[in-house]
């Protein structure tokens, strides 16, 4: 479903993707872990279209993502959760929704996606009136997820979706994360959490300064003692 080949990405002379090759099948699971400033976000950026890669090929169905415009990305069933939630503060919960779907032009449509991501997530019906930015960090990153999901994507970028929140909110984000994987959404997941990453995922990478050190099964990453001694405290 999508596959990044060979990915170079440069920051001016700062060769920041060296190379690396992701595969994401359909209905899977993949986590991508490593060191904050590793280039997790930027591989994430690259196939949205946010930051333009060097060379190398991300290719999503038949679509080579390099030549779509990144405003098409979300038309062709793709959404990203971005680091730090990023929801619009000013605005209220339902119109943060809204913003999700503001390329469909059909209305039923959004109101019957916005009912679904009620239907999931009850706390934003709520506070659907409520401006997001007193919204806690915790049901940011809801909000941020409920903005990606009312485009029906059928695979979902999430970055650092525990990022900043309390233990008791990350096993609530990682359980709804369990839910909409099995809802059969395929999953990109960067994470710095490393052990809370491996322990849902179906497989995993783990990227070291720009390159992939590490590959395989996500639960045979969590016992592999490089990993244990690097990421998980062990």
């Amino acid at each position: 479903m999508l596959s990044i080949k060979n990915l170079h990405i440069h920051y001016g002379a700062i060769h920041a993707i060296k190379g690396i090759s992701i595969t994401v099948n359909d209905g899977e699971m993949v986590s991508l872990i490593g060191a904050n400033g590793a280039g997790k976000t930027t591989i994430l950026h690259a196939v949205t279209g946010l930051k333009t890669a060097t060379s190398g090929e991300i290719r999503y169905d038949q679509y080579n993502l390099r030549t779509v415009e990144p405003s098409r990305i979300i038309s062709l069933g793709m959404a990203h959760v971005p680091e730090g939630r990023r929801v619009f503060q000013r605005m209220t919960v339902a119109e943060n929704l809204d913003m999700g779907a503001i390329t469909f032009k059909d209305k039923a449509r959004v109101e019957t996606n916005r009912e679904k991501v009620y239907a999931r997530f009850p706390r934003l019906k709520e506070r659907a009136r409520q401006i997001a930015g007193t919204l806690s960090g915790g049901e940011q990153q809801m909000l941020a997820t409920g903005r990606a999901l009312m485009t029906d994507p059928r695979v979902l970028l999430m970055d650092e979706p525990s990022m900043g929140l309390s233990p008791i909110l990350v096993k609530e984000i990682f359980g709804i994360i369990r839910t909409l994987h099995a809802a059969g959404i395929t999953i990109l997941l960067v994470e710095q959490n490393a052990r809370m990453a491996l322990s849902i995922a179906d497989r995993a990478y783990v990227l070291e300064t720009g390159a992939i050190s590490m590959q395989g099964k996500a639960s045979d990453l969590l016992r592999d003692d490089r990993v244990r001694r690097a990421y998980l405290g062990a």
